[in-house]
């Protein structure tokens, strides 16, 4: 098995809990009641992700790219 990173985005929710997604995999979303939950979450969830991806022979991710924008 092969080590892979990922960026993922973290933010809090009106009702408090911690959403953290990972924008290379579509659809993969985890939570947690505090940071460190969430992040420990979505570890699982992008392992999960990649091995139906898999299954299903989808790519593993997509492209993702930064852009500047002037605000």
């Amino acid at each position: 098995m092969t080590a892979m990173k990922f960026n993922v985005t973290i933010d809090r929710d009106e009702d408090g809990v911690w959403v953290v997604e990972c924008p290379s995999i579509p659809g993969c979303v985890s939570q947690g009641q505090n940071k460190q939950e969430a992040l420990e979450n979505i570890i699982d969830a992008i392992a999960t992700c990649l091995q139906v991806r898999a299954e299903r022979g989808l790519p593993l991710t997509i492209e993702t790219f930064q852009v500047e924008v002037m605000a």
